[in-house]
């Protein structure tokens, strides 16, 4: 057995569907299945999903106040008036303030930008900042990617005379501000036909209004907005992001191409990726750090050198914020380890003095990687008496729903059921992880805490192959509602596997399935080396690649879990090092290692493995054994079968290892046939009397025997009452009736230990592991029987 790290939920398929799409769309079932799994159900939307770039976008003059706003912003325009754009200090709200500005100016508008400071101002549209934009004279306020909750600040720039134009994409509340115009897919009889745009995305239906035509050049910043937002990759998102991904790869814009020169990416691998892990994080990090306007200016910029100035000052920004995240979440999991073990807390409440408000999300969502438990991370402001902060999630604890009970000690909260930010007083931070604990405590189970793995499909060998991984590129870009493939391939041996990389902490498999095989990469695997047997049968997920090398392509998967559901046998017999062999922590700690010879027991105790080592020497200790781990290491032959069956009663071991270690060789040792006993009975009877220990070992020598041999048969004799033994004399008795050998209890232990030795020691590993399948149902019949 191996358990997976996860729970694997694999996705239902439907075989008649997919059929469908493999006859009509000419593609593989492997792409097929994707689709289906993803929720597309027609021929027309699947066709729409691969082939996205064929489609249009929608009229933005379909948008809620559109004409409104487009009005509006004619008129400031002519008449030379003040425009501010009212941003966001995120990826989506930097993005979305280029994409109208540049609209704007091009225009020729005098138009300006203003990002509120996260850490004086915080998130959204404040009072302050509208007056002091009335006092520089702004007569007109458009607000991108936020302003949907500003119901006071809408009322402030009424009464200050200006006017204000909101843009946005977040949930609408029960009232909505009094803005001249508000364009937002989700507000109340809006008739826009998709409503999952970003906020870059809506920025981007005014530009395109503004200017009669569809702003193409501005597609590869709103895919910026768009996939950094995590908003679903279907519909125009999908639109927006495919195009803008293809626009980057030859991108003119100035400072994009600094941003992708400091962050070491070439045009041509640009992709999702690329926006997910190297420029969102950067741009994200400016706002994190300190007032995101060089994120806008860089961004805007068409002069060269200015651009890669704020592009490597915006990398330095991001290694401290790595630097930072990861120190505060050094320290943030030490709170847990000390404080808060989570045995203890089903809920995570982690504070701390100092913290940079900035980016405890991030920490928290690393403190859900690593506990997979709902955790909260809060800054604490000591001069304020408030502590501030984000909240990450698990499934099965909706966190917004939970929060909600809280209200009465969060003046400051939102998000939803996976995430959240809120703001309270000091003094209710306990009674917040009391009360979210209590709640945890009766929601969520053990199983709860085992995170989830969405499988896309489970598939066999055959059906991987590069064409059916380059036709999952059109599945591309991807991201929130349409993730990479996860791919799960079942019941496959191993015909290779080994450790690579320098500290070998590395894994490279080849699968196996009837004539079909599989590279396989895992990174970071390499200590599962030790726990696949050789002829296991496992099951993994990953992600398919191609692996290219000296023009020769290949399939792969880049694991990320293995499970093992069949038992495993490990034989470690004639090994020379024992001492080495438990030196393997991960052995002995998840083992209950088995004696059942005396001397090793003893042994073992001395070199302290005496807490989890169990000497089994009747029939009724296996029996009663509490196996605390679910491995056996047995160390030792047995001196019955039944002491080895009764080890199974309480059902089929995970593991076991075999090492079998043997004093005495009767297997190999000289054994007396039937001749041998009739002549040696025979020349008793001659004799009459012998004297074992004078004349023994010199009949041995003339018989060619060992001594062992003549004290065996004796022994035998005796038992069998065929001669009696007296003060190491042997003689025969007269009175004996006839017997069978086997009858001798020492006769029929020689004859079973050296059935057991030829089992246990001289056999294949296929047949040891036959033979243990074997004593496993007999142990099970007989254990049902009593």
């Amino acid at each position: 057995m191996l358990k997976a790290k996860t729970r694997w939920m694999v996705q239902p398929s439907d075989d008649t569907l997919m059929k469908t799409y493999i006859d009509n769309l000419s593609i593989t079932p492997l792409v097929a299945s994707l689709l289906v799994n993803r929720g597309i159900n027609t021929i027309e939307k699947a066709r729409e999903f691969l082939q996205t770039e064929q489609q249009t976008f929608h009229d933005p003059y379909l948008l809620k106040d559109m004409d409104k706003a487009v009005h509006r912003i004619k008129t400031a325009i002519e008449k030379r008036e003040h425009i501010l754009v009212y941003g966001d200090y995120d990826a989506d709200g930097v993005s979305s303030t280029t994409v109208l500005l540049t609209t704007l100016r091009k225009m020729g508008a005098q138009a300006d930008f203003y990002i509120p400071n996260r850490f004086t101002e915080g998130y959204g549209p404040n009072e302050t900042a509208f007056r002091q934009a009335h006092e520089k004279g702004f007569s007109l306020i458009i607000t991108v990617d936020t302003g949907i909750a500003a119901v006071h600040e809408a009322d402030v720039a009424k009464e200050l005379g200006i006017d204000l134009i909101i843009t946005d994409h977040h949930e609408p509340g029960p009232i909505l501000p009094a803005a001249l115009a508000i364009i937002h897919p989700k507000q109340p009889e809006c008739p826009y036909p998709f409503k999952e745009l970003a906020g870059v995305g809506v920025a981007f239906k005014l530009s395109h209004a503004l200017l009669g035509e569809l702003p193409a050049d501005l597609l590869e910043v709103a895919a910026i907005g768009t996939i950094a937002d995590l908003v679903t990759l279907h519909g125009e998102n999908r639109l927006i992001a495919k195009i803008g991904i293809n626009q980057l790869k030859s991108t003119s814009r100035t400072g994009i191409k600094a941003l992708l020169k400091v962050a070491k990416v070439t045009n041509s691998d640009i992709n999702e990726d690329t926006i997910g892990f190297a420029l969102a994080p950067r741009i994200n990090a400016v706002g994190r750090l300190q007032s995101a306007d060089p994120a806008v200016d860089l961004l805007l910029t068409e002069d060269a050198e200015e651009a890669f100035e704020i592009a490597q000052e915006i990398d330095l920004l991001n290694k401290e914020r790595q630097k930072l995240v990861s120190t505060m979440t050094e320290e943030a999991i030490e709170q847990v380890e000390s404080s808060y073990p989570v045995t203890d807390n089903p809920v995570l409440v982690i504070a701390k003095e100092g913290w940079n408000p900035g980016v405890v999300g991030i920490v928290a969502s690393r403190l859900v990687e690593r506990y997979y438990r709902p955790t909260i991370v809060l800054s604490i402001d000591k001069e304020k008496g408030i502590a501030k902060g984000s909240a990450r999630s698990i499934v099965g604890f909706d966190l917004f729903e939970n929060l909600s009970t809280c209200r009465d000690i969060l003046p400051h909260f939102g998000g939803h059921p996976m995430a959240a930010g809120m703001t309270l007083e000091l003094e209710n931070v306990d009674l917040l992880r009391k009360r979210l604990v209590e709640k945890a405590n009766t929601i969520l189970t053990d199983e709860d805490f085992t995170p989830i793995t969405k499988v896309d499909v489970s598939c066999k060998l055959e059906d991987i192959s590069v064409k059916s991984i380059e036709e999952m590129q059109l599945l591309a870009p991807f991201g929130m509602h349409n993730p990479k493939p996860i791919i799960q391939v079942e019941d496959v041996t191993l015909a290779n596997i080994r450790k690579i990389g320098a500290e070998q902490n590395h894994l490279k498999l080849v699968f196996e399935q009837e004539e079909h095989q599989l590279d396989s990469v895992g990174f970071g695997f390499g200590y599962i080396h030790d726990d696949l047997s050789p002829t296991v049968t496992l099951s993994a997920i990953g992600e398919l690649s191609i692996n290219e090398w000296n023009n020769f392509r290949k399939p792969q998967l880049m694991l990320q879990d293995v499970k093992v559901d069949q038992w495993q046998l490990f034989d470690y017999r004639g090994t020379r090092n024992v001492d080495k062999l438990l030196k393997n922590v991960n052995l002995v700690k998840n083992s209950t290692i088995i004696t059942f010879q005396s001397a090793i027991y003893e042994d073992l105790k001395q070199k302290g493995f005496d807490t989890n080592t169990i000497f089994v020497n009747t029939v009724s200790v296996a029996q009663d054994l509490n196996r605390i781990n679910k491995n056996l290491v047995l160390m030792d032959i047995p001196s019955s079968l039944d002491l080895l069956d009764s080890l199974f009663v309480q059902g089929k071991p995970d593991r076991i290892y075999t090492v079998f270690l043997q004093e005495a060789d009767h297997f190999f040792a000289t054994i007396p046939t039937r001749d041998h006993f009739k002549w040696y009975y025979s020349f008793l009877l001659k004799k009459g009397s012998f004297k074992l220990k004078e004349q023994g070992e010199q009949l041995a020598k003339h018989k060619g025997w060992s001594k062992e041999t003549i004290e065996f048969m004796s022994q035998v004799f005796f038992e069998l009452e065929f001669v009696t033994i007296e003060n190491g004399v042997i003689s025969t008795n007269s009175t004996s009736r006839k017997r069978d050998l086997a009858e001798s209890k020492t006769y029929a232990q020689k004859q079973m230990q050296i059935e057991l030795e030829k089992t246990l020691l001289y056999t294949s590993y296929m047949q040891l592991k036959q033979w243990f399948e074997e004593r496993f149902q007999s142990s099970a019949d007989t254990f049902v029987n009593v």
